[in-house]
């Protein structure tokens, strides 16, 4: 009988004491044999380490010096660890013993399946889908990401309108399942991005070549969410601006960062103004520091693979041609089906 894959659940800590004594033993049950566990350790202030050492001595634990961010973090940890698949997997996420199976199979049907994502749902409100990623991730022509079950702020119900296994565009860093050698091709997430949509742009360069990323919805978990910056914080918002920013420059062929590079950044003052006039002033802030980041990255000149061909992004699949903004602040609708089903061929 063959050998199933070795997979490395690999989970990123920082300052997350509470989180690793409240969910670590829900992973620790993982039916799939030939799996291991490490905890890696950016840099936590707190007793994460002492904790682990103590209550968990069996866990591999990597002890990175510093707080590395979620995108070097994990290239750091992951250049210490040998596996077929490495389980990306946030410490404020419960999942079921048997979550690994399905996502495992799906990725061994073709070479070409290079990672995906279970369903994930609200730990605190279990019927609705959570923000970080819910049932798959899209993006529109724009470069607003969004997921089957969440656009902008507004989570579904989950009801099992997305349960059928998809291709999208991006798959969560909050729970993401990719083959270790295309992690490593790539030569995994931007660290100059910290935190916050790394994976959306580690995604869109997997789909330059030719990959494939799925949403596996027979695997379910539970996420938290906000752990370690919750939404509205501004250091999320300055993040979220710039990343954003940062990876339509890299990733959009000239013909259209020409223009839709400056549009988004003028949708962009449009939402901080209208963040201003309701009283939140340092949203606007943020949103000018983060365009002021995008600038600075710019002269330092920080583009990778110049020579790679970069593809119109609405040649892949996950994608939305229309603009998100205008069908939800506007047109009013706040479902994903309610949007790409009724305006996508």
């Amino acid at each position: 009988m063959p050998q199933l894959p070795s997979v490395a659940i690999v989970i990123l800590n920082w300052n997350g004491r509470h989180h690793l004594q409240q969910f670590l033993p829900s992973v620790v049950a993982t039916t799939y044999s030939n799996h291991r566990l490490v905890v890696a350790d950016n840099g936590s202030t707190d007793d994460s380490v002492s904790f682990m050492t103590a209550n968990f001595p069996s866990i591999e634990l990597i002890v990175l010096p510093n707080n590395l961010g979620f995108a070097k973090g994990y290239n750091e940890a992951l250049k210490k660890i040998e596996a077929d698949y490495c389980m990306l997997l946030n410490s404020d996420v419960a999942v079921a013993p048997d979550w690994l199976e399905p996502m495992i199979s799906l990725l061994e049907a073709s070479n070409d399946h290079a990672a995906c994502q279970p369903k994930i749902l609200s730990y605190k409100q279990e019927n609705l889908f959570e923000y970080a990623g819910a049932c798959g991730g899209w993006i529109d022509g724009y470069g607003y990401p969004f997921s089957r079950g969440r656009v902008f702020d507004i989570c579904e119900e989950d009801r099992g309108q997305y349960n059928q296994t998809e291709e999208v565009f991006w798959a969560s860093g909050a729970a993401l399942l990719i083959r270790t050698s295309v992690f490593h091709q790539l030569h995994g997430f931007d660290p100059f991005f910290f935190a916050h949509q790394e994976e959306i742009d580690l995604c869109w360069r997997l789909k330059q070549l030719n990959y494939k990323i799925f949403c596996c919805p027979q695997s379910v978990v539970y996420h938290v969410g906000g752990g370690t910056l919750p939404r509205g914080h501004s250091r999320k918002t300055f993040l979220n601006f710039r990343n954003n920013q940062i990876m339509l420059w890299k990733n959009l062929p000239w013909r259209q960062k020409c223009w839709k590079v400056p549009f988004r950044i003028l949708l962009d003052w449009v939402s901080g103004l209208k963040g201003l006039v309701s009283g939140d002033g340092g949203y606007l802030l943020s949103i000018l520091k983060g365009h002021l980041g995008f600038a600075r990255w710019l002269l330092l000149k920080r583009v990778p693979g110049q020579g790679r061909e970069r593809r119109s992004l609405e040649t892949f699949s996950g994608v939305y041609r229309g603009n998100i903004a205008w069908q939800h602040f506007i047109c009013k609708r706040t479902t994903f089906s309610g949007i790409v089903k009724t305006n996508h061929p």
